[in-house]
């Protein structure tokens, strides 16, 4: 069951349903999927699209196995001085399985109590406001999705396809959420670990051109000689105000950066060859595997071989 409310991204509710139409039609009858929302008109969404709810509060109250709040901004700050929405969603969520929130969903969930004591995550530019709030709640900001007990939260937007496939996954196996994966035309599916933004997203954000050309040339040469001074004397800086500049304008130090960097290239070559991770260690400019892996557990909370073998696309021929 999702809930809805006026100026609702659509893409927190169409993203999330896809998944598990997807999944009905490998498991039919997995699952039957409902939109509540405050009476039984349709629901205008951020972009301008009508949303036709299947049923009003009135009519939700049985119970429930999985109650899951889309988000959207500014409707999620508005829909929490709802009294009538808050005090339902307080009674359900006490009626479900599990609860789970899609981007800033997690706003509604706080103010209903229902992430009191819990961790939790939300789109990025809400995770301070989250936070400041409602502190009650352990804010996580990096991962796509947090799971603490029955309650699971996702980071923004397109996160909520990654939080429904480990739904998924949970009810029908691995094998069942990678199909749909691919039915979608994902890359992959992501673990909930993973951090938000990706090296370059972050490259986004440098203002001067030197700084954003050098960051293409890293994520092109991995394998190279990624030191402070060899970067600077790229750049044409001293080594000091390089590394200043650089966590000025990008946001991390330039070590972290690099890091950032042969995690994404590693982990894509986990994902597409059969490479043992020693050569793939090398490939990417760890040098050893042991590196790689303390890489990957402080990015992505998981090592290369566990992610490799739970992430990657099964072989063989396909139907």
């Amino acid at each position: 069951m999702f809930l809805v409310f006026p100026g609702v991204q659509a893409l927190d509710l169409v993203g999330p349903m896809e998944v598990f139409h997807g999944a009905s039609q490998l498991a039919a009858g997995a699952y039957s999927v409902e939109i509540v929302a405050s009476g039984a008109q349709p629901v205008a969404s951020s972009s301008g699209l009508l949303i036709q709810p299947t049923a009003g509060f009135e009519r939700c109250a049985g119970p429930i196995d999985t109650l899951l709040v889309a988000g959207g901004l500014p409707g999620a700050r508005t829909a929490e001085d709802d009294e009538e929405l808050t005090s339902w969603l307080r009674s359900a969520a006490g009626r479900s399985r599990r609860v789970g929130s899609v981007c800033t969903g997690a706003l509604l969930l706080a103010r209903a109590g229902v992430l009191d004591g819990r961790r939790a995550t939300t789109h990025w530019v809400a995770c301070s406001d989250l936070a400041r709030r409602y502190p009650r709640v352990t804010v996580e900001h990096d991962p796509i999705f947090v799971r603490d007990g029955h309650v699971w939260t996702s980071a923004g937007v397109t996160a909520g396809i990654d939080l429904a496939l480990a739904l998924v996954e949970e009810d029908l196996g691995r094998a069942v959420a990678l199909e749909i994966a691919r039915w979608l035309v994902l890359f992959l599916q992501r673990p909930g670990g993973q951090s938000q933004f990706s090296a370059q997203l972050a490259a986004q954000r440098a203002e001067r051109r030197p700084l954003r050309e050098l960051q293409a040339w890293i994520t092109d040469n991995v394998a190279a000689d990624l030191r402070v001074e060899v970067l600077a004397e790229r750049a044409c800086m001293s080594p000091r105000h390089f590394a200043r500049a650089f966590r000025r304008e990008v946001g991390v130090t330039p070590a972290a950066y690099v890091e950032l960097a042969r995690v994404e290239i590693a982990r894509q070559a986990l994902h597409d060859s059969d490479a043992p991770v020693d050569a793939v260690a090398e490939r990417c400019g760890f040098g050893t595997a042991e590196t790689m892996r303390r890489a990957f557990h402080r990015r992505l909370g998981v090592g290369p071989a566990d992610y490799r073998a739970r992430f990657r696309r099964p072989s063989g021929p396909t139907a």
